[in-house]
Parts: structure tokens; sequence; C-alpha cells
């Protein structure tokens, strides 16, 4: 049985996302790991995000990831 291997950005596309204070909703399309100078705390990681928005364009944001315990 082989296992498949997910990585972060695997497991974020495709997700729905939404904004509570910028008010706009949509579908993840790509993600990628923020600039380092962005940290969110111990144990996670900050991702930059695309999301498309259906509108004329997409939206970027970024996420915190907590990895590890």
């Amino acid at each position: 049985m082989a296992t498949k291997l997910y990585t972060i950005p695997d497991l974020l596309i495709g997700q729905n996302y939404r904004s509570r204070t910028r008010h706009f909703e949509g579908v993840i399309v790509s993600a990628q790991p923020a600039h380092p100078a962005i940290w969110y705390g111990e144990n996670t990681e900050a991702y930059l995000v695309e999301i498309n928005t259906r509108g004329l364009r997409n939206k970027f944001a970024t996420v915190a990831v907590k990895v590890g315990e």
C-alpha cells in the first residue's frame, strides 16, 4: 500500500476561504509560504493564499497554519 505525502499547500488549495474583516469569500487557488518576517507564534507557519472570489480579480490573504503540537 502506497502512502501519499501531502504538503500544506496541497491541503489548502480547493478549500473555501471567508474573510470576516475584509468581507470577501471564495476558493483558494494557490498557496505558498509567506515572507519569513510574518510570524504568528510558536508551531505555526504563514502562507500567502490566492482566493478566486468570482470577481474581476483574485484577492490575496495571509493565513496561519498550526504545525506540530
